[in-house]
């Protein structure tokens, strides 16, 4: 089985009051087709025909709300981040974290069991010299471990790397490369899909859903859910047969208009032909053994 983990940052399951959730309120046909609607706390497990939702524990019996930081850790590590650290903690992995995180992420694992293993997002050159002195979220610092922190632009040029914000504009606009081709949605989806189809585990991370959910307006929500909505939908038409699409968060957000970070599960989705069975897939620290089975390694 090929696998991809979609990390989503700051996205659970809300409640079903349309007026507090915009999961209600927006476009979303590439999961409401797959699943038959969209979770909410009232029917957070879902099945459809192409596949299903799964509510994941991101509060760890911690007190207090999930943050990036320790929940993208956790995520990507299977170990209890927060407890380790004392508390809930972001945006960024503390420095006493970074360890953990470099011996026991999930992409290291796959590698030293013999797999191949991506990370699909793509950085600037000049970004990459300066890794370990940066303040960095999760999934770049595990891919630097494992030692595929290596897409940048002329990956991007070539649909061979995603941007971080799915689109290209960014990079276009703000980061000085005007050359860049737009592509929309739909084809960073499908350039996920040959990253894919060349590895047995392949790590996407995406962060606009959490911005989205602090600026709190329902413009935003609508536009960031249904941007991710469109990407799926790239993604799982150009899948192989053999691909699961994985979704998962570190930590609920975007969920609950103008509620900041919540303490509801977090979204977990499995996308793909022939999803495999979720048992024991309950909380954020479960994803990775799931991952690694999935991936062909004997955890």
């Amino acid at each position: 089985m090929r696998v991809v983990l979609v990390f989503l940052d700051g996205v659970g399951i809300g409640s079903a009051d349309p007026a507090r959730n915009p999961f209600l309120s927006a476009s979303l046909p590439t999961v409401r087709g797959a699943l038959g609607g969209v979770p909410t706390l009232d029917s957070p497990r879902l099945e459809g025909p192409g596949g299903r939702s799964l509510p994941l524990d991101a509060g760890l019996g911690v007190e207090g709300r999930p943050q990036s930081g320790t929940g993208q850790t956790a995520l990507l590590t299977g170990e209890n981040a927060a407890e380790r650290f004392g508390r809930h903690f972001g945006p960024w992995t503390p420095t006493g974290l970074r360890p953990l995180l470099a011996e026991r992420n999930v992409l290291v694992r796959a590698r030293d069991a013999g797999r191949r293993v991506a990370f699909a997002n793509a950085y600037p050159e000049r970004y990459l010299e300066r890794v370990p002195s940066r303040r960095m979220a999760a999934p770049p610092l595990a891919a630097h471990a494992a030692g595929v922190l290596d897409r940048h632009q002329d990956h991007l040029a070539r649909g061979e790397a995603v941007a971080s914000e799915i689109v290209n504009d960014g990079w276009r606009k703000h980061l000085g490369f005007s050359t860049l081709p737009e592509v929309s949605p739909e084809a960073a989806g499908a350039n996920l899909a040959g990253i894919v189809r060349a590895h047995d585990l392949t790590l996407y991370a995406h962060y606009r859903t959490d911005e989205a959910g602090h600026a709190g307006t329902r413009e935003a929500a609508h536009a960031a859910l249904e941007r991710v909505d469109r990407f799926l939908g790239g993604l799982l038409q150009a899948l192989p047969d053999d691909g699961l699409v994985v979704v998962a968060s570190d930590h609920g957000n975007l969920e609950e208009l103008d509620a900041g970070h919540t303490t509801n599960p977090v979204l977990g989705l499995l996308l793909g032909r022939r999803p495999p069975a979720d048992d024991h897939l309950d909380s954020i620290l479960d994803v990775t053994e799931h991952l690694l089975r999935w991936s062909g390694v004997d955890a």
